[in-house]
């Protein structure tokens, strides 16, 4: 049986509510839904930039990924909350900058609340971890 490894950041909900920014199970990692929440003020970051909220919040993916021996390349899945619809083309913006070269499977949900109003974005992860590199790129 896989032991479970778990990352824990300074964000003061994860103590709060009781749960991890991340953890891994065998090759998979699962990263929480990730704001733009400063970890030295515990102050939501960008209030009114949805982009830069969303810049944040895939940083902070990379730092748990790899934190748990995973790496950006091996991000699989996003799924981004987003609660103005008017934000979206930033928030993708943001995904493609971002994650664009690993093209991850993605979704965008717009019209969530979230647990703090100068939250606009909320972006969960998926990874599976590969000991073999990919092979040669898809002629698709």
């Amino acid at each position: 049986m896989d032991a479970v490894q778990r990352y824990r950041t300074a964000n003061p909900y994860e103590k709060a509510f009781g749960y991890c920014r991340a953890l891994r199970k065998g090759p998979f990692i699962f990263v929480s839904g990730t704001t733009a929440v400063d970890l030295t003020t515990g102050q939501v970051a960008h209030p009114s930039s949805a982009y830069h909220q969303a810049l944040k919040a895939f940083k902070e993916i990379v730092v748990a990924v790899e934190s748990l021996g995973g790496n950006k390349g091996d991000v699989v899945r996003v799924r981004m909350f987003v609660t103005h619809e008017n934000d979206a083309t930033e928030v993708a913006r943001a995904l493609k900058e971002e994650m664009g070269e690993i093209e991850p499977t993605a979704t965008m949900i717009l019209g969530a609340k979230f647990v703090s109003p100068d939250m606009r974005v909320e972006i969960e992860a998926d990874a599976v971890v590969s000991f073999l590199r990919p092979g040669p790129t898809s002629p698709f």
